[in-house]
């Protein structure tokens, strides 16, 4: 066997991650917050320090994030716009820590890390995704190095012994998906499932976009384990960066004979990677609406028997896993099955990547370890609210998922203790909304969502959800009954009954689940014609109470002209032309505007 030590210069990647130098968080989302620029001010400032482009650290909400090495001491720095540089620059020339801006000298001291487990992040925000000196210097290939000493049986033991469990959404144990596949004969497909259409879900790009060579060595060991030859990465075209990274990576593992014939020089190992890109579908993250978009089929579902490990991509087995899944199975052959075993809960081992975001104060993707509590991840990572707002609900799994209410905070996350309270963890995106929100109106937004990317193929769902919107539509306008909430629910679990795949299986989640647990709310809509939250325009009345001083502040914001009066005296609001924008009530000063 050709060892990694002979493939890399490992004294090199060991010297650019320990000697001085300037790292900027150079991922989708710190791009979108200025990291380019702040970049390139950088390069100008002249410094005698390497600076590094590196991958997402996670912490969204302080994008751009710039890390100092100089002299032993790390310096994490955040929102670190282009106009700061200059400030961070002194301080860095004064051999001073640049106070305004520091956000810890370690993960540690960050609350935002403090209950984090990392393991798939480990190298995010911590290396240069395109560096595979710094990756193999932090034990990259360590993995593969050990699952090719062993049988592909022995790796997919490990990886049983693991209790490894789909990232993807189902939960279905690794393992025993592999063994499956793997006694298949003949030619196979290793399909890594990077097409994440979840709102707010962007735990797949995290990894493809800052440690693509982790999710490469995953794939590699998986293709060695169930014996294929084949890999593909399947991912929308909306990830351009991530694309792109990849194709780099894919190439630099090529070129030192990570990927191709005979790997790492062991005989007849043959395996490469090609990436196809999808228009962006939501239901192509179903395995076989993804096959047929990868063969070049419109992206729709069907039925199973056969599974893809049968007949898959041109009729032959293909085994498909998500971007997290494969990505783990690099830690636990480098760990061991054993070690990794002993994170998690009993049921669900391992950590989870999750995509926080909603009213929150500290947003962006976590990893945490299976069995952490939602109130943990809400307040102590997420750290509330913002003064004078409240916790109202968690929305988890994506538009697919279940409304938690604040007496289920407890609630550990791990697969099981979500489906027991109507919820899924699904891929990994939790939204928290605060008590300004309207759950009716949550749920309408969701059910807009998966309407839209309904394929159509079976009736349920393609009627059963644009029925729900309906009338999800008629209560947020106040037109709604309570013979509607009867035949909502009726519906809603039909189409949960009925429907083909996953997609129409699991719409209903968020419906039936804001009818359990915030019932009351749309009886407010439907009984009272009133929103509690102050959220469904058509349920708003301004009116303008006596103690209106006539400053006349609300008639010059209101967009619409509806508002009159003479200076100094009450002002009216027209209510034919009133539009509910709310702007008169958010600019009067003396609180003479009344809501309702």
């Amino acid at each position: 066997m050709k060892y990694i030590t002979e493939i890399v210069d490992l004294k090199k990647g060991y010297d650019e991650l320990r000697e001085d130098r300037i790292t900027v968080g150079m991922a989708t989302c710190g791009i979108s917050a200025g990291a380019d620029k702040t970049y390139e001010k950088l390069q100008e400032s002249l410094l005698d320090i390497m600076i590094d482009p590196v991958g997402c650290a996670g912490m969204c909400y302080a994008e751009p994030i710039v890390t100092v090495m100089k002299d032993g001491l790390l310096s994490i720095y955040g929102h670190v716009t282009e106009e700061k540089v200059p400030m961070l620059v002194q301080s860095i020339k004064n051999n001073i820590v640049c106070s305004e801006l520091l956000l810890g000298h370690s993960l540690e001291e960050i609350d935002y890390y403090r209950k984090q487990k990392r393991i798939l992040m480990s190298n995010c925000g911590k290396i240069n995704p395109l560096s595979l000196h710094q990756y193999i210097a932090n034990g990259g290939y360590g993995g593969l190095t050990r699952a090719l000493k062993l049988s592909s049986q022995d790796v997919i033991d490990e990886v049983k012994v693991s209790g490894l469990r789909g990232r993807g959404g189902a939960g279905f144990p690794t393992g025993t998906k592999w063994e499956i596949i793997a006694q298949k004969q003949g030619k196979k497909y290793l399909v890594c499932n990077g097409d994440e259409g979840d709102p707010g879900a962007f735990m797949n790009r995290t990894i493809m976009e800052s440690d693509p060579f982790r999710l490469i060595e995953g794939m590699t060991i998986a293709a060695y384990a169930i014996g294929s030859d084949h890999g593909i990465i399947y991912t929308r075209a909306e990830y351009p960066l991530a694309i792109t990274t990849l194709k780099q990576a894919i190439e630099i593992a090529k070129k030192h004979d990570l990927l191709g014939k005979n790997i790492f020089g062991v005989k007849d190992f043959d395996f490469d990677i090609e990436i196809k890109k999808g228009a962006g579908a939501f239901v192509c993250g179903e395995e076989t609406a993804l096959i047929a978009s990868i063969m070049g089929k419109r992206g729709n579902p069907r039925f199973r028997p056969p599974y893809p490990a049968e007949k898959g991509i041109d009729d032959l087995p293909t085994n498909i896993n998500n971007v997290s899944t494969l990505s783990l199975v690099t830690s636990i052959l480098g760990m061991t099955g054993k070690e990794f075993a002993r994170i998690g809960s009993e049921k669900t081992k391992g950590t989870a990547m999750i995509c926080l975001t909603g009213k929150i104060q500290r947003t962006g993707v976590v990893e945490v370890p299976m069995g952490i509590t939602l109130k943990e991840i809400v307040y102590d990572i997420g750290g509330g609210f913002s003064s004078g707002k409240k916790f109202k609900a968690v929305q988890v799994g994506g538009p697919a998922g279940g409304c938690i209410s604040e007496k289920e905070l407890a609630t550990a996350l791990d697969y099981d203790s979500l489906s027991s309270i109507g919820a899924i963890l699904g891929s990994g995106g939790i939204v928290v909304v605060d008590d300004t929100a309207c759950m009716i109106d949550m749920a309408k937004y969701f059910m807009t969502f998966t309407k839209t990317e309904s394929c159509g193929k079976c009736t349920p769902c393609r009627e059963g959800t644009t029925r729900m919107y309906e009338i999800l539509d008629k209560i947020t306008k106040g037109l709604g009954t309570k013979r509607d909430l009867e035949l909502l629910r009726l519906l809603a679990m039909f189409v949960k009954e009925n429907s083909l795949c996953g997609l129409g299986q699991n719409s209903s989640n968020p419906i039936l689940s804001t009818l359990n647990k915030f019932y009351d709310e749309y009886l407010e809509h439907v009984d009272h014609k009133r929103c509690p939250s102050h959220s469904c325009k058509n349920l708003l009345a301004y009116t303008i109470l006596n103690n209106c001083v006539g400053c006349g502040h609300c008639a010059r914001v209101c967009p619409v002209q509806c508002i009159s009066g003479r200076l100094k005296e009450r002002h009216i609001i027209d209510q034919n032309k009133c539009i509910r924008c709310g702007a008169c009530y958010e600019a009067c000063a003396f609180d003479a505007i009344e809501r309702k």
